[in-house]
Order: structure tokens, then C-alpha cells, then sequence
């Protein structure tokens, strides 16, 4: 026999390829940092199973369910706060059970480095009281999906998988195997098991709690759970990226390595905890191991010494434990890259036009929250996703129409459709006024890209119906409704003063494509030092493409700049000139 195939993945990838070689059939999600790739390289599979993008995590997982209950293994991807979004879903069908094998992966963001907050799956997770699988590496993360299908039919329980941002984007070694032909399981309807009317979950809730018990009991002699006995001075509990930390951190210690996070193998912690002198949990975020092991009367140490926030690391853990330091050489001083719109934004200069006028922007997720950031400074509040239009409507029922007068709210396109769309019915129905901002870049930026509901194309890459945003404001009750180029900056200005200035509900469209979606040749712009006179009004927007010089004049940087022409519009003295004409 051949050896198999070994490749490097990223840990993202290596999930896509998990779910293949588990004969997955249906995977829906929506994209966020930092689980998007997992679809991106599950497509490549698409002659062996269906993917999409959802217009939401609630509705990703519902399609994962119907799969499901058809009798397909079925999954549903997201990153930590889609999950909130999909809690609806996952609460009921923890009761409902599965048919095919149902996981739901989850990305948790330790250090923010994509998101609001720092929530931490396995707490919501348990609430909803599904079982948990963590990997701690690329290899682990492709077996561990294989090994959460064969349970998720085995307990008759949809799981969760839970990975983070370090892990996502680590690579490691991934030995390929073959996709696994799984028939499909036949239909049956059983109405006690699958209508979640009180009756039905009432006794749903019984038997979860059984199935629950059984799965928490095989815990204690799943493979994935493992001790590493070594020393004995030092025990570990740990799980996922942080297992790496202790193996780097301190190499002769005893490990129990957790790769079912919920329910906890109550049993093998206990042996565990009886075989060393000191018992350590390390965890990242919050202390969901911690806290159930000591109600358990087991001595342990971990928060009183590990923080709650943001990721570990080898040499945190070294100083922590054993009051050591290596001393590492400090990393390469580089210089701050500020977060700031990309050169040639349409964002930019829809901002600018709104800071001139003064107004206060309601703000939501995705790349226009930067409008917060100086130079712009215009974003007053920014939450989760699809918030800004509902935020607009409760401004405005406690302050009055003369108040919300000062005040849009600014929404992406495909954040619009993901929850935007149900705040702005909201409005309509509830007889609100304000200004909503769709920034229509035509496609879901912040994440890499994606297309949507309204780009006209799907995730296989398939030609589909483009919603239209314009008609679905108007089908939803707002009359006044209006398009226009984000950088005709002489219309937009005149537009948001005219809709502002309404008694009811009114939509601007900034339809105008992300600069970084086109491949046309761009224009070029010089910035003449003769005609410059210093007055900065080009600076304004703050395009990271435009600087000064020692003596105050501008200078465009061609390599930056990608030719929308904002600041040649905002120079009254033709100190700026088009010398190259672009495709576009």
C-alpha cells in the first residue's frame, strides 16, 4: 500500500477538507473573519457536495438542518459573534436531534483582531447544551470533523466545533485521506421529534439530557481525550491552542489533553487530577473547564494566575508557572499601519460629505466602520451586524424627528441583506423617520470579497438573480428612495440634505463597486507643487495615497493611488490633474 498524500494546510482548510473527506453533502455559512476561508476551499469539493453563502448565520444553519433531517451530513460555519445570530436555530435543534451528521463550526477571536467582542463559544454552547469539539492543530482539525460526524449519529446530537483565529490561520501537516461514501440516512417523520411545540420539547428535553449523560460518560474513553503523563510535579488540563503553548512552554509535564470540551470526561479529569502534585487548567477566554472541574471538589489553579482576555502564549504560560522569562530577542520595530480606508474607497468620500455636513452616523459591521477612525471621525456607534438602521429608529422614538435630523444611519449592502433589511421593515412599519446610507460596494468587503444575495453570483460560482436593493427598500414601505455615485460628491451632498430634511423614512444608495474589484487600468493623478496652496482641503478624506511634503505642498503616491479623482474634485485651484486616463 502507498503512503498517503501529506500536504500543509492552514488550519481553515484542513476543516474544508475534514467535512469532504466526512461526505458532507451541504454547507452553508456566512462569511466572517476568521472562518471564511473554510467555505473558500470547501467550493473546490463542489462536484461532491453543495456550499453557499446564506444571507445570515440563523439562516446557514437552518439550511444545515434541513440537510440534516433529509438525511445528509449537513454543516453550518461561522465566526463566534454568527453564532449569537444562529442561537435560535441551535437552542431548538439541540432538542430536535439529527438524522445526517450536523455540526455547526464556530471561530472564537481571543485579542479582537476581527471582531467586537471576545465571546467564548463553549459558554454559549453549553447554555444551548451541545457538545463541543476543539482541535489544537491543522491535523487535528481535519480528524476531529471526520470523528464529530460519527458522533453527531451516534448521540443523535448536532455538535459544535469550535476553533480560533490562531488556529485558522496556523499551518501544519495534514495527512489526505479518501472521501467516505455515506449513504444517506431514509426519512421518517416523527412529528414528537421534529415540531418543537411545548408538548414535543417538553419530552425532547428528557431525552437530550439522557443522550447528553451517555456522551458525557463515553467522554471519559473518546481517543480525542488523552493524558500525556510525564512528570508528575506539573499536571495540565488543557485544550486546542493552548495545548501547543504547554508543550512548548513546559515539555516535561503531564497533559490531559481535552478534545471534547463539553460535556467534560468527568472520570478521566478525576484520575488525572489524582496522578499529579499540581493541577493546572489553561485555557483562553473564559474559564468553562475551570469552573465545572473545581465544582467537582478538585484542587486546580488557572485564573488566578492566567487572564481572561486575549491568547496566550508559550512564554506567558513559562513566567506564570514556573517564573521564567525567556529572554527573546524583541521583534522588529515596523512601522504602525493605521486602520484607514483602502486608496480610492467610495466610503471616503461618502464620509467626507457627511463630516462637512455635520451629521452623526449610526454605523454597523463591516469595512465603513473605519468612518470612525481620524481623519473622518463621523461613525458614532458601531455594535453588530445590521444594528445601525435599528439604532437610527430608537434615536428617533426617544429624542423626536427635529433630533434624528442630525443623524444617518450607514449600512453595507451585504450587511443590509444579512439583518438590515429586518430593521428597516422595523421603521416602515413602526412609522419612524430617518436617513439609512446603503454603502453599496457590490460585495461583502471587510472579509475578502464575498459575493451575496445582491452580486449575482453564488459561492459555486454560478450566475443567479442579483437582489435588487433599491425595489426591496420600496417593498418594504420606504417611498423615498435614491441612487447615487458615492463620488459625485456636488449630487451626494445635495441628496443627504434633501433626504434628511423628511418626515418619514427615506434611503440614499451609494452604489458604487469596491475599487479593489477591478482589474481595469487606473488613472493617473499628479499633484503640481507650483499651483498647490497648502490649504489641505485634498488631506481632508484622509486617503493614505495623498502626503505632504516639507514645505506643506501635496504629493499623490501613483503607486497607492487606484485614480477615483475625489481629490482633484475637492481642488479649487486644478493644483491636482488627470494625466493618464484609465480603463474605467
Amino acid at each position: 500500500m502507498s503512503e498517503k498524500k501529506k500536504v500543509i494546510m492552514l488550519g481553515n482548510e484542513a476543516i474544508a477538507r475534514g467535512a469532504y473527506e466526512a461526505g458532507v453533502k451541504v454547507s452553508a455559512a456566512y462569511p466572517g473573519t476568521p472562518s471564511t476561508e473554510i467555505s473558500e476551499y470547501l467550493v473546490q469539493y463542489k462536484d461532491d457536495l453543495y456550499c453557499e453563502w446564506s444571507p445570515n448565520e440563523k439562516v446557514a444553519t437552518e439550511v444545515a438542518v434541513g440537510a440534516s433531517l433529509a438525511g445528509t451530513r449537513a454543516m453550518s460555519c461561522m465566526k463566534h459573534v454568527g453564532f449569537n445570530v444562529a442561537a435560535d436555530p441551535a437552542y431548538s435543534v439541540s432538542y430536535m436531534g439529527v438524522n445526517g451528521g450536523l455540526v455547526i463550526v464556530v471561530a472564537d477571536d481571543p485579542g479582537l483582531y476581527s471582531s467586537q467582542n471576545e465571546q467564548d463559544t463553549r459558554m454559549v454552547a453549553r447554555a444551548a447544551q451541545l457538545p463541543v469539539l476543539e482541535p489544537s492543530d491543522s491535523s487535528e482539525a481535519k480528524e476531529f470533523m471526520k470523528q464529530a460526524f460519527e458522533l453527531s449519529e451516534k448521540f443523535d446530537r448536532p455538535f459544535v466545533f469550535r476553533t480560533t483565529t490562531r488556529l485558522a490561520h496556523s499551518q501544519g501537516v495534514v495527512e489526505l485521506g479518501e472521501r467516505e461514501a455515506i449513504e444517506d440516512k431514509p426519512y421518517e417523520k416523527d412529528i414528537r421529534r421534529t415540531v418543537m411545540m411545548p408538548n414535543n420539547a417538553k419530552l425532547r428535553h428528557v431525552e437530550i439530557e439522557k443522550r447528553n449523560l451517555e456522551l458525557a460518560e463515553a467522554a471519559n474513553t473518546l481517543p480525542i481525550n488523552k493524558m500525556e503523563m510525564n512528570d508528575t510535579k506539573i499536571g495540565v488540563i488543557t485544550s486546542g491552542i493552548p495545548y501547543q503553548y504547554v508543550k512548548e512552554a513546559m515539555p516535561e509535564a503531564s497533559v490531559l489533553k481535552l478534545g471534547m470540551v463539553n460535556p467534560l470526561p468527568r472520570k478521566l479529569i478525576e484520575d488525572f487530577a489524582s496522578k499529579v502534585e499540581k493541577l493546572y487548567i489553561i485555557e483562553e477566554l473564559d474559564p468553562v473547564i475551570e469552573e465545572q472541574v473545581k465544582s467537582w471538589g478538585i484542587q486546580a489553579t488557572g485564573k488566578e494566575i492566567f487572564t481572561v482576555q486575549g491568547e496566550y502564549s508559550a512564554n506567558m504560560i513559562r513566567e506564570a508557572i514556573l517564573g521564567e522569562k525567556l529572554d527573546i530577542a524583541a521583534p522588529a520595530q515596523v512601522p504602525v499601519r493605521p486602520p484607514i480606508l483602502c486608496p480610492g474607497c467610495p466610503h471616503r468620500s461618502v464620509y467626507y460629505v457627511v463630516k462637512k455636513l455635520n451629521l452623526h452616523v449610526a454605523g454597523d459591521i463591516g469595512c465603513y466602520t473605519l468612518g470612525a477612525v481620524a481623519p473622518l471621525s463621523v461613525v458614532d456607534t458601531t455594535m453588530c451586524m445590521g444594528s445601525s438602521i435599528s439604532t437610527l429608529h430608537g434615536m428617533e422614538k426617544a429624542k423626536g424627528k427635529e433630533y434624528i435630523k442630525n443623524w444617518v444611519a450607514a449600512i453595507g449592502d451585504s450587511t443590509f441583506l444579512h439583518t438590515g433589511i429586518n430593521s428597516l421593515m422595523n421603521m416602515t412599519y413602526n412609522k419612524s423617520t430617518g436617513t439609512v446610507l446603503i454603502l453599496d460596494n457590490s460585495t461583502t468587503g471587510m472579509t475578502g470579497h464575498q459575493d451575496h444575495a445582491a452580486t449575482g453570483k453564488t459561492l459555486q460560482g454560478d450566475p443567479t438573480y442579483a437582489i435588487d436593493i433599491p425595489a426591496l427598500c420600496r417593498a418594504v414601505g420606504v417611498k423615498n428612495v435614491v441612487e447615487v455615485n458615492a463620488f459625485d460628491i456636488e449630487r451626494l451632498e445635495a441628496v443627504i440634505k434633501e433626504e434628511v430634511a423628511r418626515d418619514e423614512v427615506s434611503i440614499i444608495i451609494t452604489k458604487t463597486p469596491c475599487v479593489l474589484l477591478s482589474k481595469a487600468k487606473k488613472p493617473l493623478y499628479i499633484a503640481h507643487e507650483d499651483k498647490c496652496k497648502k490649504c489641505g482641503m485634498c488631506m481632508k478624506p484622509g486617503c493614505p495615497a495623498m502626503t505632504r511634503r516639507e514645505d506643506k505642498t501635496v504629493r499623490i503616491d501613483d503607486t497607492m493611488c487606484t485614480g477615483c479623482g475625489l481629490c482633484k474634485d475637492l481642488c479649487k485651484f486644478d493644483a491636482i490633474e488627470l494625466v493618464k486616463a484609465g480603463d474605467r
